[in-house]
């Protein structure tokens, strides 16, 4: 996909990596970049600075993204690609509150179930669009210390896959973003935590990297390449690689 005049939705763009995604998107000539935010003040600044349209958003409650996307596609147009980048981590495991899995889960799966409800029927009549949903590298592996976001993040993973091969024959295109430590203020302070274990990525690579995998049409996007080979060797040997991750969880379950 050619991102040159497109118009593209970006969740989470006040910050971190949804902000890179909007600037770069700009970049590379998308004819409007909508940054959604819940932080109305963080997404208009965002979007005064690449000449696009902010709205403030809580991906968690479906009908703000319904109303959103419907305000987006009468007002500027027919949305092309749809970033479904917005998320929270929850520290802990099961002993973590209903209220706070019910949440996390809202945010980090159900806002791409309602994106894609919503949307799906638009692109499939207009022949096609592209859904780019943010998971991390938690949901191809998983999470130490963070129950709740080690199985949104899963789960979020197996959305995409189903939205690709349900949806791909109707001329949608989907990708799933899986990185692991990117410096935003979701991982401030935990510089030496383990998914920092091969460095803390700025979000602009990241950004570049959806660049990229949008370009080629590619399902997976890793900006950290070494996450493939921890998925082969997840596979090859799973107990293996169980007993690898409960050294990690002894050295990092307690940061």
């Amino acid at each position: 996909m050619d991102l040159k005049d497109q118009i593209i939705v970006v969740t989470g763009a006040a910050s971190g990596i949804g902000r890179a995604m909007a600037q770069r998107f700009a970049a590379e000539g998308a004819k409007k970049v909508i940054c959604v935010d819940l932080n109305a003040d963080g997404a208009q600044a965002v979007a005064d600075g690449i000449g696009g349209v902010a709205f403030q958003v809580n991906v968690a409650v479906e009908a703000e993204i319904t109303d959103m996307i419907d305000r987006v596609e009468a007002e500027i147009g027919p949305i092309d690609l749809f970033c479904s980048n917005a998320g929270i981590s929850v520290a802990g495991g099961v002993e973590v509150d209903n209220d706070s899995w019910q949440n996390i889960w809202d945010i980090n799966v159900m806002a791409h179930v309602w994106a894609a409800r919503h949307l799906v029927p638009l692109m499939s009549r207009r022949g096609g669009g592209y859904l780019l949903n943010t998971s991390s590298a938690a949901g191809l592996l998983s999470q130490v210390g963070s129950a709740p976001y080690a199985v949104t993040k899963h789960a979020a993973v197996g959305l995409a896959e189903w939205l690709a091969l349900s949806y791909g024959d109707q001329g949608i295109k989907v990708s799933v973003l899986c990185p692991q430590a990117v410096r935003t203020e979701m991982t401030r302070g935990l510089e030496d935590h383990v998914a920092s274990i091969d460095g803390m990525l700025e979000p602009e690579p990241v950004a570049e990297a959806c660049v990229q995998a949008i370009r080629n049409e590619a399902f997976l996007v890793l900006p950290h390449p070494e996450v493939l080979g921890y998925m082969r060797a997840k596979t090859e040997n799973y107990d293996r690689w169980i007993a690898g991750m409960r050294k990690l969880n002894r050295r990092f379950g307690d940061l």
